[in-house]
């Protein structure tokens, strides 16, 4: 068989960007390909199936191995065996991606290296304290635009009993990467709660900007007098130089070009102009969550 190119990925009818082509090794009759919700995808192949188990070992390693993806390797991929296989593992409690390395070798797209690489980086993640391991769970859903699952993924972390590894500095990234997703989704009096204990935690000033940027947004939020005695005018005018919208970019490069275009213009027309925007990008963001 052919490798090195990497598989069509479909997403939502068309070529996700990310992925380019693939000369099959290997013809199957798929007449239902498997969705895959989180990727936004469809596969059609074994190929596909590898590609997306070995390069995204944190989605895989819960909560994706199931009856129907089994199915789907049984009747569409024409591998009854190899599903038979599969099944048994599963019933004695073998680890998701355990079962899913024996894919991987079965379908002899990936090297005997590549499987044991792969198999040494999910059990590295394995290995992660349970908080740690949820959190990298967490940051691959805000990773995928899928901010509402990463903020429920967020949100679990917190309730985690403090310890060595669950102590401020971890608690303030999980309480900023949660502020974030809400951000995402405009709600951004939740994001402002997250973003206040995140610096009340880690005081770490890059906090103060995006608070900052989020009074920008919606200036109906009541920010704490602790702020505005440190959002002075020189940083006012950094910020609005740099304008760092991260959290809230999501693929809308033009969209952000013209956000800052709007911030080199008098207060009133920017503010006008930025929540009008914003109004749009709302609407956007709502078919995300």
């Amino acid at each position: 068989g052919i490798r090195g190119a990497v598989p069509i990925l479909r997403r939502g009818g068309e070529t996700r960007g990310e992925f380019m082509s693939l000369i099959l090794c290997r013809q199957e009759p798929v007449k239902h390909p498997y969705y895959i919700d989180v990727l936004g995808i469809h596969i059609h192949s074994s190929q596909e199936l590898c590609y997306i188990v070995y390069n995204h070992p944190v989605l895989v390693m819960d909560d994706f191995l199931d009856d129907l993806l089994v199915d789907f390797i049984r009747k569409d991929l024409d591998m009854d065996y190899l599903a038979g296989r599969m099944e048994k593992l599963v019933e004695t409690g073998t680890r998701p991606e355990e079962v899913l390395a024996l894919f991987l070798s079965e379908c002899d797209y990936y090297s005997d290296k590549e499987i044991q690489k792969f198999k040494q980086t999910t059990a590295a993640l394995r290995a992660l304290h349970p908080a740690q391991y949820e959190k990298q769970r967490a940051d691959y859903m805000f990773g995928q635009q899928q901010y509402g699952k990463a903020a429920a993924r967020y949100s679990k972390i917190l309730e985690y009993p403090r310890d060595k590894v669950v102590e401020d500095l971890f608690l303030a990234k999980v309480y900023n990467n949660l502020g974030a997703c809400y951000a995402m989704m405009f709600q951004f009096h939740k994001a402002l709660g997250c973003y206040d204990k995140a610096y009340e935690l880690g005081k770490d000033d890059a906090l103060l900007k995006r608070i900052y940027f989020l009074t920008v947004f919606a200036p109906e939020l009541d920010v704490k007098d602790k702020y505005q005695s440190v959002f002075t005018d020189e940083r006012k005018r950094k910020w609005s130089g740099e304008i760092d919208l991260a959290a809230l970019e999501a693929g809308q490069a033009e969209e952000v070009r013209a956000l800052r275009a709007l911030f080199k213009k008098d207060p009133i027309k920017r503010m006008s102009g930025a929540a009008e925007m914003v109004r749009r990008w709302k609407q956007e963001y709502r078919m995300m969550v």
